[in-house]
C-alpha cells in the first residue's frame, strides 16, 4: 500500500497580485502542497505564519515597509519555518543567500526550481527553529555588506522658481502622499518633491532614518519621545513638534532596536 507523503503546508507573500496569483496557481499544481495563508503585506504574512506555523514560508524579497528580510527578523523566536526568498534577479541578495544554505526562487518562478524548494523545505522541516534563524540572520549581514554604499547627502528641492539643496542631515522625517512626498526639516520647513518613498529610503543610510510606517519615515537622532498606544502601536514625538504614528509592524521593530539598551 503506498502511502501518501505529508502535506507540505506554506504561506506565500506577495504585494503584486499578478505574481502572488501567478505562484498560487504554480503551487496547486502539486498534490502534496497545501497553501495555508497568503498575505499581500509584511505584517499579515507575519501574523499567517506565527498562526499557522507553515512548513515553508515563500516570501517577496522587496514588499513596502517589511520585505521578506524583514518578516523573516520580525517572526518570534521559535516559530521560523523553511524560507525561500522570491525576487527578481538580484546578484547580491542571490549570492547572499547561496553563501548561507538560504534558498531563493527568481521571477518569474519556473515550476521545475520551485519543486526543488518545496524538496529543500521537506528535507530541512527537522532542523531546528533556532538554527534556520540563525541562516538568515547570516544572509542579512552579509546582504547588508554588500549592497552597503555611499548615501544620499543632500536632496535638492525644487520652491517657486529656485532649487535649494536640502543637506538630508536637517530632515527630521518623510511623509508620502500619492506619489509626492513630503519633507520635513528640523525648522519646520515643508519642501515637497516627486519621488516614491522605496526608492527614496534605499538611498538613505538606515542607521539614520528608521521607517514608522508604509508612508513615513523619521530621522532616528530626532526622535525625542515614543508613546505607546492602543493596539500594541506607539506615537513618537519628533524634535520639531511632529507627532507620527507607528503601524503594528514597526511598532516591533522599535522595541527590538530603539527601545532596548
Amino acid at each position: 500500500m503506498t502511502t501518501m507523503p505529508k502535506l507540505l503546508r506554506v504561506v506565500l507573500a506577495d504585494d503584486e497580485r499578478p505574481a502572488r496569483r501567478f505562484l498560487i496557481n504554480l503551487l496547486k499544481t502539486f498534490p502534496d502542497v497545501e497553501i495555508v495563508g497568503e498575505a499581500t503585506n509584511g505584517t499579515d504574512a507575519i501574523d499567517l505564519i506565527e498562526t499557522h506555523k507553515p512548513d515553508l514560508a515563500l516570501l517577496d524579497l522587496n514588499m513596502p515597509e517589511a520585505g521578506g528580510l524583514d518578516v523573516a527578523r520580525l517572526i518570534k523566536a521559535g516559530a521560523t519555518p523553511s524560507i525561500a526568498f522570491v525576487t527578481a534577479y538580484d546578484e547580491f541578495a542571490v549570492r547572499a543567500f547561496e553563501l548561507n544554505a538560504i534558498d531563493y526562487l527568481l521571477k518569474p518562478v519556473e515550476r521545475e526550481r520551485l519543486a526543488t524548494t518545496l524538496e529543500r523545505a521537506r528535507t530541512r522541516s527537522a532542523a531546528a527553529a533556532a538554527e534556520r534563524a540563525k541562516g538568515l540572520t547570516a544572509a542579512a549581514a552579509a546582504l547588508d555588506t554588500a549592497t552597503r554604499r555611499a548615501y544620499l547627502e543632500r536632496i535638492p528641492v525644487r520652491r517657486r522658481d529656485e532649487t535649494v539643496i536640502l543637506p538630508v542631515r536637517q530632515i527630521v522625517s518623510v511623509v508620502a502622499e500619492g506619489e509626492l512626498l513630503h519633507l520635513t526639516t528640523a525648522a519646520n520647513e515643508r519642501f515637497t518633491i516627486s519621488h516614491r518613498l522605496h526608492a527614496l529610503e534605499s538611498r538613505l543610510d538606515p542607521r539614520r532614518f528608521v521607517r514608522l510606517s508604509r508612508g513615513t519615515l523619521a530621522a532616528v537622532d530626532q526622535i525625542q519621545k515614543v508613546s505607546p498606544m492602543p493596539g500594541g502601536t506607539y506615537q513618537v514625538q519628533m524634535s520639531n513638534g511632529q507627532a507620527l504614528s507607528v503601524s503594528r509592524i514597526q511598532s516591533r521593530v522599535l522595541r527590538d532596536t530603539l527601545l532596548k539598551i
